[in-house]
């Protein structure tokens, strides 16, 4: 049997520190917990070894790009803080990302300001003449 650290399985010697794969890839995102769980789902037989930085990549894109609207929503409101308000006024009014989440409900959102044309008052014609006129 060979001495412990000689090449075999488990921990590597203490010659040097394990580096994660997200940090290999440059992500925040966790590439071995994706990992983990492409292959708990049975998505497939076996997993490539690119994709779960694949998907981690894709993840924390769309993360970022939520959370730049959605700062952007909250400090156009006066907030320091996200709230899924800010949220939803992110996400419906962006185009892709609306039709991305166009069939998710988000809780304590609410909905988008929007009155209905036929809904506002008609404006009255300005011109009296014309009014007058039309009587006579």
């Amino acid at each position: 049997m060979a001495p412990a650290g000689s090449g075999g399985r488990g921990k590597a010697s203490a010659g040097k520190a394990a580096t994660s794969r997200s940090s290999k890839a440059g992500l925040q995102f966790p590439v071995g917990r994706i990992a983990r769980f492409l292959k708990a789902g049975k998505y497939a037989e076996r997993v490539g070894a690119g994709a779960p930085v694949y998907l981690a990549a894709v993840l924390e894109y769309l993360a970022a790009e939520v959370l730049e609207l959605a700062g952007n929503a909250a400090r156009d409101n006066k907030k320091t803080r996200i709230v899924p308000r800010h949220i939803q006024l992110a996400v419906r009014n962006d185009e892709e990302l609306s039709k991305l989440l166009g069939q998710v409900t988000i809780a304590n959102a609410g909905v988008l300001p929007n009155i209905h044309s036929v809904l506002l008052p008609t404006k009255k014609s300005g011109n009296s003449k014309e009014a007058s006129a039309e009587e006579e």
